[in-house]
């Protein structure tokens, strides 16, 4: 397999308007695929002042239409490899914005540190933000269990198959997440929950200290999912970036 022609499949590709101003490429999370943006899409066209906006959703590497396969590592290599290949291909024209929902926000942010021209805008929903300290810490222990619970209520075999594994060890609890959050300098909004337990909440006050200016954040009443309290701050960010003269 040649690992440089990877590649992510869309499953969402549409824009109202004839000629775009802006796209939004979404990105989801562990154990999921691009569906957990369904909600969110459905109300993003909804929204009038949204017509201009092309919004695209991709699978990651593993995950829904998306390419699963023994040979890969799902490592941060093999994804951003792909979702660089995958942007070349759309041509696109008009300013770019990511977002990433949890594992997917530091696809997102990854890519934005590489190719730090290209992306005018990121936005972090719920993203798993640990530390060092994190991993003796029995409060991250207990947001790990809650997450493993949760998704074995659902699918209990996925737990044990490559794609989750190795995105769990390679990328949520990569080490370098922190540091590579600490030097981002593209403009980002982080939306999370206050009820979320799997996000470590409290490193983000530390987050804001550790890299001034980059970072806007935006509290919701919701937990972890790309719910109704996270999509509905999402859309308004967009209008502010389309009411930018400067677009």
């Amino acid at each position: 397999m040649d690992k440089s022609k990877l590649v992510l499949e869309k499953a969402y590709d549409s824009c109202k308007a004839k000629e775009p101003e802006l796209t939004v490429i979404m990105i989801h999370g562990i154990a999921s695929n691009s569906s957990s943006y369904d909600h969110a899409v459905e109300y993003f066209k909804g929204v009038k002042a949204l017509d201009s906006v092309r919004f695209i959703c991709f699978d990651l590497l593993g995950s829904g239409k998306s390419l699963k396969n023994d040979e890969l590592e799902y490592d941060y290599k093999e994804q951003i490899t792909a979702l660089r290949n995958s942007i070349l291909k759309l041509n696109l024209k008009t300013p770019v914005i990511l977002i990433g929902h949890s594992l997917g926000t530091f696809i997102v942010t990854r890519y934005a540190n590489t190719y730090k021209d290209e992306v005018l805008k990121l936005i972090l929903v719920s993203p798993p933000i640990y530390t060092e300290e994190d991993y003796k810490n029995p409060v991250f222990e207990a947001g790990m269990k809650v997450f493993r619970d949760a998704i074995s209520l659902k699918n209990r075999e996925i737990l044990n198959e490559k794609p989750f594994m190795n995105s769990m060890n390679k990328i949520v609890m990569n080490k370098s997440n922190y540091p590579n959050l600490v030097k981002l300098r593209t403009p980002a909004v982080l939306i999370y929950g206050i009820h979320d337990q799997i996000i470590a909440s409290y490193n983000i006050p530390r987050l804001k200290k550790d890299n001034p200016g980059v970072f806007s954040i935006i509290k919701t009443e919701g937990r972890h999912g790309v719910s109704r309290d996270k999509y509905t701050k999402i859309a308004k960010i967009l209008e502010e970036v389309l009411n930018d003269k400067t677009l």
